[in-house]
């Protein structure tokens, strides 16, 4: 079939503008983004951490969960930095993360090195990457080229994922960013390093069920009298647990083990386990017998890619913070 002129320039210009918003969408955050406007970035953030962690190893999983608490809302931007009344920092879901002088130390370096080109919101995902590392985890390339929000509001963290969410809710909440059932199971596969309070699951070992005293029948019943020794129910709920019961500070597919043998601290991560959707997942991870296998670190690292690319502000969007946790 003939294609007149006039056919052939609308296919022509059709064509260029697919092209065209196809470069504006990739216009994001891609590997090596400071090579030439402060090629030491990455160095300077994995010395800041390494120092930090030597001598308080506690701040890599503190690091790793600033990084999703922060993507989840207003996207990867370092909003949960922003200081202030009524900023993220302060959402109940917020007040436990630590880090936050981790991020500062290396702004002020960097800084130093290289006057307003990176930004904070980058710099919260190479030191979440380099928390993995030095725990034991494997490395992956991390994208960078974002810029950092100006609206920080304590309301805006209600949506963030919570210990008492159902696997849909969970699924729902991944969903609503972007990322798929294997996504959800991987990335709470990031509690294989650190700790959690007695306060956030007390609840599944004492008057759990409507029949009396029974604990959360998720629970293996041997790993319930431990669980009660660690945190009575009168005692002191700031008491805090490793997630990742005999792994605590490496970073390994051991959590979901304990999802398997009925160890699960948080009822939203025991929940990955008693749900059939999501323990396809875990059993994947665990490399059972006739399913596919999945390496967890190597998945880790893709998920953790595709969680920091979250409506990331680029180009002329969002700003360069000279210093993180400004006031809001």
């Amino acid at each position: 079939m003939e294609v007149s002129c006039f056919s052939q320039n609308v296919l022509l210009v059709a064509l260029l503008l697919a092209i065209t918003v196809s470069l504006v969408e990739s216009q994001g955050t891609r590997v090596g983004f400071y090579s030439t406007s402060c090629p030491r970035v990455e160095s300077i953030v994995r010395s800041t951490v390494q120092s930090h962690f030597g001598s308080d190893p506690t701040i890599a999983p503190g690091l790793l969960r600033m990084h999703f608490h922060d993507c989840f809302v207003h996207g990867c931007d370092a909003s949960i930095l922003i200081d202030g009344p009524g900023t993220e920092k302060t959402a109940p879901p917020n007040l436990l993360l630590r880090g936050y002088e981790i991020i500062d130390d290396a702004k002020t370096q960097l800084e130093a090195a290289c006057p307003g080109v990176v930004s904070c919101a980058d710099i919260l995902a190479l030191a979440a990457r380099d928390s993995v590392v030095l725990t034991s985890g494997a490395s992956w390339a991390v994208p960078t080229g974002r810029r950092d929000g100006t609206v920080s509001q304590a309301s805006d963290a209600a949506n963030l994922p919570g210990f008492r969410d159902s696997v849909d809710v969970q699924k729902q909440k991944f969903a609503a960013k972007g990322l798929n059932t294997q996504d959800l199971v991987t990335l709470v596969g990031g509690h294989t390093i650190g700790t959690t309070a007695c306060q956030f699951f007390r609840y599944r070992l004492y008057n759990f069920t409507t029949t009396g005293n029974g604990a959360d029948p998720s629970i293996t019943a041997a790993f319930v009298s431990q669980l009660q020794a660690l945190c009575p129910q009168n005692g002191d709920g700031s008491r805090r647990i490793g997630l990742d019961t005999g792994s605590v500070n490496r970073f390994d597919n051991s959590f979901f083990a304990n999802l398997r043998d009925g160890k699960g601290i948080l009822e939203s991560d025991q929940r990955l386990w008693t749900d059939a959707s999501t323990k396809t997942f875990v059993q994947r991870f665990l490399g059972i017998r006739g399913l596919l296998g999945l390496t967890f670190n190597i998945e880790f690292g893709r998920s953790m890619v595709k969680m920091s690319n979250i409506e990331v502000k680029t180009g002329t969007v969002g700003e360069i913070r000279k210093v993180c946790s400004k006031v809001n």
